[in-house]
C-alpha cells in the first residue's frame, strides 16, 4: 500500500464518512417520506415501507458476490464506479413515474450500497495504524450516524415542501460530488495490501456469533424504526409537522452515541456491543408501554437513536478484530447480516402494521434486541480479544 501523508489520510476519512452519510440518508429516505410517497403514488404505507425492506434484501444477496467479484480491483476504481452508479440510480428514482420504476431504481441503488459497505470500513481503517482503529471506525461511523440526524429530517422537510422527488434529486447530486472526492483522495493499491486486510485477533466462532446477534438485533431495531412515522402519528398523536423535528432528535442522539462509544471501542469491545443493546431494549419496551405519552416518547426516541448508532459502530470495530480471514469478505458478511436484519424488520413490521397497528411493533422490537443481547453474552462471543 502506498504511504500517504497524515493530512491526506484524514481527508480520505472525512470523504468516506460523508459518503456513508449519503448512503444512509438514501436508504432511510422512504421512512421520513413514507406518507408523502404513498399518497403521491397511490400506494399503502406498507408498500412504501417495502422500499426499505427490498433495498435491504438486495444488499443481503449482493454483498458477498460483489465483494468477491471485485476483490482484486483497486479500491479507488471500485468506489468511484460505485458512486457514479449511485448518483444515476437516485436520479432515476427522482424521475420515476410509477411505484414499480421507483422500486427498480431503489434496487440498483442497493447494489451500490452492498459494495460500498463491504469495502469502505477496511479501506478507511487501513489508512491508519492499528492502534487508532477504534477511533477511526467511530469517526467513519459518525457519517452514517448523521444520516438520521441531517439526511432523513432534511429529506423529510424537503419532501413535504417541494415533493419527495426533490429529496432523491439532492441525493443524486451528493453522490456525484462524492465520486469526485473519492477518486481524488483514495489511493490505488491491491486490496490485499491494505493495512486492515486481516483481523487483529481472528476467531471464526466469535465472528459467527457476532453475525447471528447482528441479524437479530437489527431486526428488532428496524421492526420499529421502519414504521416510526405511523407510530408517532397514530400512537403518540403527533402532527405531520412534528415528524422532521422528532427524527432530528433521534438522529442527534445517534451521533452522540457514536461519539460516546468511540471512547470505549478499543479497550472494551464487548461491553461496547452489550450496552447499546440493553439501552435499545429498554427504549423499545418503554415505547410499547408508554408511547402514548408524547414527552416520554421523545426521551425514548433519543435513547433508541443512541443505542442503534453506537451498536452499529461497535459492530464494525469488532468485525475488524475477529474477522477470520480477509476483512473485505468479513465486512461483506457483516453487511449481509445487518441488512438481513433491516429486511426482516421491514417485512415483519409491514405484516403486523395493517392488522395490529404500530404500537405492538415496539414490543416485538424489544424482544428481538433482548435476544441479541443474550446471544452476545454467550462465551463464544467474547473470544478473539
Amino acid at each position: 500500500m502506498p504511504v500517504l501523508t497524515l493530512r491526506r489520510s484524514w481527508a480520505a476519512l472525512m470523504v468516506l464518512a460523508v459518503t456513508a452519510f449519503t448512503f444512509v440518508s438514501t436508504e432511510l429516505l422512504p421512512i421520513g417520506l413514507l406518507t408523502v410517497i404513498a399518497d403521491d403514488l397511490g400506494r399503502s404505507r406498507s408498500q412504501i415501507g417495502l422500499l426499505v425492506g427490498g433495498y435491504a434484501i438486495v444488499v443481503v444477496l449482493a454483498s458477498l458476490p460483489l465483494t468477491a467479484l471485485t476483490r482484486n480491483v483497486p479500491r479507488r476504481r471500485v468506489l468511484g464506479a460505485t458512486m457514479v452508479l449511485f448518483a444515476a440510480a437516485n436520479l432515476a428514482g427522482a424521475l420515476a413515474p410509477s411505484y414499480e420504476i421507483l422500486a427498480v431504481a431503489r434496487l440498483v441503488t442497493a447494489l451500490t450500497q452492498a459494495l460500498f459497505w463491504s469495502i469502505a470500513p477496511p479501506v478507511v481503517s487501513g489508512l491508519f495504524p492499528a492502534s487508532m482503529r477504534g477511533r477511526v471506525v467511530a469517526l467513519f461511523s459518525t457519517g452514517a450516524a448523521l444520516g438520521p440526524v441531517l439526511g432523513v429530517p432534511l429529506g423529510t422537510w424537503l419532501g413535504q415542501q417541494a415533493g419527495w422527488r426533490a429529496a432523491f434529486a439532492v441525493m443524486a447530486a451528493a453522490g456525484l460530488a462524492a465520486t469526485v472526492a473519492v477518486v481524488a483522495l483514495i489511493p490505488t493499491y491491491p486490496p490485499g495490501d491494505g493495512g486492515a486486510a486481516r483481523g487483529t485477533a481472528p476467531d471464526r466462532r466469535a465472528f459467527a456469533v457476532l453475525l447471528v446477534a447482528v441479524a437479530a438485533g437489527i431486526t428488532g431495531f428496524l421492526v420499529f424504526n421502519t414504521y416510526v412515522t405511523p407510530f408517532l402519528l397514530d400512537v403518540s398523536g403527533f402532527s405531520d409537522g412534528a415528524l422532521a423535528p422528532l427524527l432530528f432528535v433521534s438522529g442527534v442522539a445517534g451521533t452522540a452515541g457514536t461519539i460516546i462509544v468511540s471512547r470505549t471501542l478499543d479497550a472494551h469491545p464487548i461491553s461496547s456491543l452489550l450496552t447499546p443493546l440493553a439501552v435499545g431494549s429498554a427504549s423499545l419496551l418503554g415505547l410499547y408501554l408508554l408511547g402514548s405519552l408524547q414527552v416520554v416518547t421523545v426521551v425514548l426516541l433519543a435513547g433508541l437513536g443512541i443505542s442503534f448508532s453506537s451498536f452499529a459502530t461497535a459492530l464494525q470495530n469488532r468485525m475488524l478484530q475477529v474477522a477470520p480471514g480477509n476483512t473485505d469478505i468479513a465486512s461483506a458478511g457483516l453487511s449481509t447480516a445487518f441488512n438481513l436484519g433491516i429486511a426482516a424488520g421491514s417485512l415483519v413490521g409491514g405484516a403486523l402494521l395493517p392488522r395490529y397497528g404500530a404500537q405492538p411493533l415496539a414490543g416485538v422490537g424489544a424482544a428481538l434486541t433482548l435476544g441479541a443481547l443474550v446471544i452476545l453474552l454467550a462465551p463464544g462471543a467474547r473470544r478473539g480479544r
